[in-house]
């Protein structure tokens, strides 16, 4: 049987997508009660991938299968109530089954005229995202695969406008003999924005670094005096301690000198559907672009970041792409505000997540994390372990007698399969680091992580005490 053949028969008898849901079905019936991180037997399997490209190509269905028996087993568990590692959440259902369809139908969302759908559900996140975030009414947003993106295209945005504003356009003439940009970010700012930096060739080197407390936040005093070449960079929630920077202090200064102001956040930005926790985010409005997931505190399927910018004209020419093939429409055309052309539909489970929580359920949502990360400080800290931070929103930084004994205690955390936690260092210590951001994280999930934790110190003492016996 010729290629195209197959392909057809397994198109019309859609086997391998029954076979697939099948499969997916059983994993979403495990997903909150499974091991977090897979056993060793688990990742034994992931050798049975290892094999010559077949000459002939496999039965659809098989293929599905496999993936499924030797793969499924060595997934890390994101989709349950305990992973806490890099600030991902879990997945909302209705968001999951968008996702499911706009795979299905396969949209490429550069231009309105490949997707008017995809079109219309951007104008409509990018709408409601303003209304979250109360952003000025001129902000656009851009649909990407996260805040590295979304930071990169930011930044480029503002390389772009105050370039301009010195007469020099960097698309024509690139960076030799370009006018000086400033950067003036915190210490502790994220790596992705560093990553940027070098990227645009903006230089690493030239960065002007602020101090920042003992919480992670810019000291506003130190930030030297700004002008119409600086781009000042913000996070709303420090990637380790959760911390937001003083946007009311910090902001209006920026406006007042004519600097640019991007804001990190990638996850602390959703603060601002809460009354609670809308009092960290308040100022950010007056800064001009900013970085945000999806796939973090809102629970959306991973790969699903913005990018919003208030200046739609340095954006739009920073990314800007040319072609005779390319139809611009009168409608939106989602590529002229993203690095990317062709992309998949992402605003399709933003939209499905959003319009799922509504704006009480938003706020109930973003309440919730902090409250098991209240929860979850607290327990730990009755067990005798150290909090390094105040629980600003959903960030937890924890810490042993030792470093040695910290890491030794995080990674029999990990291999219990009971929960999953990252390792970091703060202020020159090693730290356990929770990020709880999955919205099936309950009160019992808490406390059985807990006990995880003191079982897992347990281990690493009698480890130790072995060793220095052993010398």
């Amino acid at each position: 049987m010729d290629m195209q053949t197959r392909l057809f028969r397994e198109f019309e008898s859609k086997q391998p997508l029954e076979t697939a849901h099948a499969h997916a079905f059983a994993y979403l019936k495990a997903a909150l009660d499974r091991r977090v991180y897979p056993a060793a037997s688990d990742l034994a399997l992931l050798d049975h991938f290892d094999e010559p490209l077949p000459l002939d190509g496999a039965d659809g269905n098989d293929i599905v299968g496999q993936l499924s028996r030797d793969g499924g087993p060595a997934t890390i568990s994101s989709l349950g109530g305990r992973y806490f590692g890099l600030v991902v959440g879990g997945v909302l259902p209705a968001a999951l089954g968008a996702r499911w369809l706009a795979d299905v139908w396969n949209q490429n969302s550069a231009l309105y005229r490949l997707s008017p759908v995809t079109s219309k559900l951007e104008t409509v996140c990018e709408d409601w995202l303003k209304s979250i975030f109360g952003l000025p009414q001129e902000t656009v947003a851009g649909f990407v695969s996260g805040s590295s993106v979304a930071i990169l295209g930011g930044l480029a945005a503002a390389r772009e406008r105050i370039f301009k504003s010195k007469g020099w356009d960097v698309n024509a003439k690139g960076l030799r003999g370009a006018p000086p940009i400033r950067i003036v970010a915190s210490r502790q700012i994220h790596g992705t924005v560093v990553k940027a930096i070098a990227v645009l060739g903006l230089g690493i080197e030239t960065v002007e670094w602020v101090e920042v407390d003992d919480q992670g936040r810019v000291i506003a005093d130190r930030v030297p005096p700004l002008d119409e070449s600086t781009i000042l960079i913000l996070q709303a929630g420090n990637v380790n301690s959760g911390s937001f920077d003083p946007f009311r202090q910090l902001c209006p200064l920026a406006e007042a000198a004519g600097s640019w102001v991007h804001v990190d956040g990638a996850f602390g930005l959703w603060a601002a559907a809460s009354t609670k926790l809308s009092h960290l985010t308040q100022g950010i409005e007056l800064a001009h672009s900013w970085s945000v997931d999806g796939h973090k505190t809102l629970n959306t399927p991973l790969d699903c970041g913005v990018l919003l910018c208030r200046d739609r004209d340095a954006l739009v020419t920073a990314l800007q792409a040319t072609g005779s093939y390319i139809a611009y429409s009168e409608e939106r055309d989602g590529m002229l505000y993203t690095p990317e052309m062709s992309r998949r539909a992402r605003a399709i489970e933003l939209w499905a997540a959003l319009k799922c929580l509504g704006k009480r359920g938003l706020a109930e949502l973003v309440d919730q994390l902090h409250a098991r990360a209240v929860q979850m400080a607290a327990a730990l800290e009755a067990t005798g372990f150290e909090i390094l931070n105040d629980i600003a929103f959903n960030q937890v930084l924890v810490a042993c007698e030792t470093d040695v004994i910290t890491n030794a205690t995080i990674t029999h955390i990990q291999d219990s399969g009971e929960c999953w936690v990252g390792g970091a260092k703060w202020r020159d210590r090693a730290v356990i680091r929770l990020s709880i951001c999955p919205w099936a994280t309950t009160p019992a999930d808490v406390e059985r992580s807990a006990r995880a934790f003191v079982d897992a110190r347990d281990r690493a003492k009698q480890e130790l005490v072995g060793k220095q016996a052993a010398i």
